[in-house]
């Protein structure tokens, strides 16, 4: 395609004839320049006289004052750290301790380095010599603390030791002697060591000897749970005097544990009893014992409790010296201030008179050429411009003059005429733009029909998924009913024995009735726990019946019941799978939720797959921190919440596991795609809540930070605009 010719009466770009030197905008520019450059020499001159003046007065601020000043501030400064170094150092984790001692060292030699000199120069004055003597008390008192410090952590390791070491042969203790006490109990009872040999008589295993045993038994356990209370609480004491009447009672305890423990060692009866009872009791006595740990700690905290109260006073002494040598400092500075503010005036009289003269000259180059001249023409030739932007380009630029605005408005002809051939050709780009557009639009249809085609796939398999789970259930549930039947008969049959009881009970000696009385509450206990589960696992199967019918009608439901059953469901089936998953479920509910209308077994499908999710990746993490020995007090959390709007309902699963990273967070409603082991997840969970959701009208957000938590949340309409087919789901991701 050919350019048009050039209208008639144009000028062409080329062949413009260049100005003369002495009518070019640059030169009269240039000259102007030159007389503006030659003002600003004159004002130069004399503003370097005036400044002269002034730098004079700013070297004595600069140089005497300011420097005296700084250092005062300075000193202030660091005397404030002084001050704050002993708490620091007192409340100072052992881990950081030699850092912090280390920053502390450093604030005492840079207040000394910055000290020195003032103290040299003015060694008579009064407020230098309190400075002096207050960091030196200072300095001893910190000293003091800082040597104190590690025995004091190493204390605390010691008792954070016992605590374990009591809790433990405490337990280990328990252990052994509750059995022997239920033995002992049993063979007085029924006569039987064990049941491997014939029954002692009645006279033998009812003697005084016996009754001596178990009772020296139940002394023992009650002893040693009170040493172990009197040690705990020698470890927690507030004061050094408490802790030597808990060392009194303890060593009572201990006497009479001796004696019981010499008592029952004839009868051989328990066995390894002596060892672990003296492992207890040596960690209360001795100087490593627990009573003597504690006092020796409690002193060092009472040291360093008086030695702070002191560093208080002197701190106080210390900052109120300091203050007097800044405000002698500022005293000083505001002298030499005022003095070179004066100076500033004087030369600002003689610069304002050069700026005046300054300023005329600009004015009448500005207004005599600038603005009469240059900017008039250049203001016509912008509004061209604005109008050739605006997509007016039929008129023609005028051209006048010999100048270079002249050659800018010829070459802004030239501009409008190939402007002129460029909308030509993007007419036609942008026919061709649309085709392609309408192109890539057929390509995403076609997907979207692939993709369809595979979740209805996927759909029908999860169908038969779900009766495989209603046909288990109902197989579950027949043994589940005889359980139920056969304890409550079981129940009945223990009330018939009462009965029987009550009748023969004349003729029972006291031990035998006390032993009936508790095998008889130990039963009805037993079936009372026996019924409890049992209903408990109807309660699950009944859910699992209901997820594996699938669908159904719409209805109003309060959604928080929903959420709550579902939860639970989700984390006993988690139970069931891994006898050791723990998660705690924390519910912050609305409580002005009400019902909202949904199909409430697939709406129960998303979040029993949401709760499931977040189950896995906390107990996955909390699997992780503990193999790296780095689990702490993390706990593994999932929150449920829900919050009604004015026309949505906004629910939400937040866990506290390793979040999702961004690559994986765009691929999550996949179909297919799975983060977890090909035998733990189909890939199908997420994709297909997400399709429950859109069709109750409503969307799923997920907010994730990498290693922190994950938050799925569901904004639902409160009343469903129209019917939708629901969806089977058993998968998750």
């Amino acid at each position: 395609m050919t350019a048009p010719n050039p209208p008639s009466g144009s000028v062409p770009a080329v062949g413009v004839q260049r100005p003369s030197v002495t009518s070019r905008i640059s030169t009269r520019i240039y000259a102007g320049f030159f007389a503006a450059v030659a003002l600003t020499i004159v004002a130069s001159v004399v503003s370097w006289i005036s400044f002269s003046s002034v730098n004079e007065s700013q070297n004595q601020v600069t140089e005497e004052s300011v420097p005296e000043l700084a250092s005062a501030f300075s000193l202030a400064e660091l005397s404030n750290a002084i001050a704050a170094a002993a708490p620091r150092i007192t409340i100072a984790p052992s881990e950081q301790f030699t850092a912090i001692s280390a920053e502390v060292a450093a604030a005492q030699e840079e207040f000394e380095e910055l000290f020195q000199p003032l103290a040299a120069a003015d060694p008579g004055n009064i407020h230098i010599q309190a400075i002096a003597a207050a960091t030196e008390d200072l300095n001893d008192n910190i000293t003091t603390i800082t040597a104190d410090m590690p025995r004091l952590y190493g204390l605390n390791r010691s008792i954070d030791q016992l605590k374990g070491e009591i809790s433990a042969l405490s337990d280990q203790t328990s252990s052994i002697i509750i059995p022997a006490l239920d033995n002992q109990l049993f063979f007085q009872a029924t006569g039987y060591r064990n049941f491997g040999t014939e029954p002692i008589d009645v006279f033998t295993r009812t003697s005084g000897a016996e009754l001596l045993v178990y009772r020296h038994l139940n002394a023992i356990q009650a002893d040693i749970a009170q040493t172990s209370e009197l040690m705990s609480s020698a470890l927690i004491a507030s004061e050094a005097g408490f802790v030597e009447p808990l060392r009194e009672s303890f060593e009572s305890a201990e006497d009479r544990i001796e004696i019981s423990l010499s008592t029952i060692a004839e009868s051989q009866m328990v066995p390894g009893l002596d060892s672990v009872v003296s492992s207890l009791l040596a960690k209360g006595s001795g100087d490593q014992g627990v009573f003597q740990v504690s006092i020796d700690r409690l002193k060092i905290i009472e040291r360093q409790d008086q030695l702070l109260a002191a560093n208080q006073s002197l701190s106080a002494d210390l900052l109120s010296e300091v203050n007097a040598i800044v405000q002698n400092a500022r005293a000083g500075a505001d002298q030499a201030a005022r003095n070179s503010a004066q100076t500033i005036d004087n030369a600002r009289i003689i610069l304002v008179v050069i700026s005046a003269i300054g300023v005329i000259g600009a004015g009448l180059i500005s207004w005599l050429f600038i603005g009469r001249v240059l900017l008039r023409r250049i203001g016509r030739l912008s509004g061209r411009m604005r109008t050739l932007a605006q997509g007016e380009l039929e008129e023609e630029v005028e051209v006048s003059g010999r100048d270079e605005i002249a050659e800018m408005a010829s070459a802004l002809e030239v501009f409008r005429r190939h402007a002129l051939e460029i909308q030509r050709l993007n007419l036609v780009e942008q026919l061709a733009q649309e085709l392609s557009e309408r192109n890539e639009e057929l390509q995403k249809v076609l997907q979207e029909l692939d993709q369809a085609q595979d979740q209805i796939v996927a759909r029908e398999k999860l169908a038969a998924l779900g009766e495989v789970t209603a046909g288990v259930a109902h197989e579950i549930r027949n043994p589940l009913n005889f359980i139920n039947n056969f304890s409550a008969a079981s129940a009945e049959l223990l009330e018939e024995l009462a009965e029987i009881y009550e009748e023969i009970e004349v003729d029972l000696s006291d031990d035998q009735k006390s032993l009936i009385a508790e095998i008889n509450q130990d039963l009805n206990d037993n079936l009372e726990r026996i019924q409890s589960h049992g209903k408990r696992a109807n309660r699950i199967v009944q859910d699992m019946l209901l997820m594996g019918r699938g669908g159904g009608d719409t209805q109003m439901i309060n959604v928080n019941e929903l959420i709550h059953e579902h939860s639970l469901l989700a984390y006993h089936s988690a139970r069931a799978q891994d006898p050791e998953f723990q998660v705690l479920l924390k519910e912050e509910f609305d409580p002005d939720m009400g019902q909202i209308e949904v199909v409430p077994q697939d709406l129960g499908r998303v979040f029993l797959n949401f709760v499931a999710n977040a189950g896995y990746a906390t107990n996955k993490k909390q699997k992780e921190l503990i193999e790296a020995g780095t689990a702490g007090d993390y706990t593994p959390t999932v929150v449920l919440k829900s919050q009604r709007t004015d026309d949505r309902a906004i629910l939400s699963v937040r866990d506290n596991g390793n979040g999702i990273p961004p690559d994986v967070a765009a691929k999550i409603f996949d179909p297919f795609f799975t983060t977890k082991p090909t035998n733990e997840g189909t890939g199908l969970g997420l994709a297909l809540s997400n399709d429950i959701i859109r069709e109750h009208g409503g969307t799923i957000t997920v907010n994730t930070e990498p290693g922190e938590f994950t938050e799925m949340v569901v904004e639902l309409p409160l009343v469903r605009a129209k019917a939708a087919t629901p969806v089977a789901d058993n998968g998750g991701v």
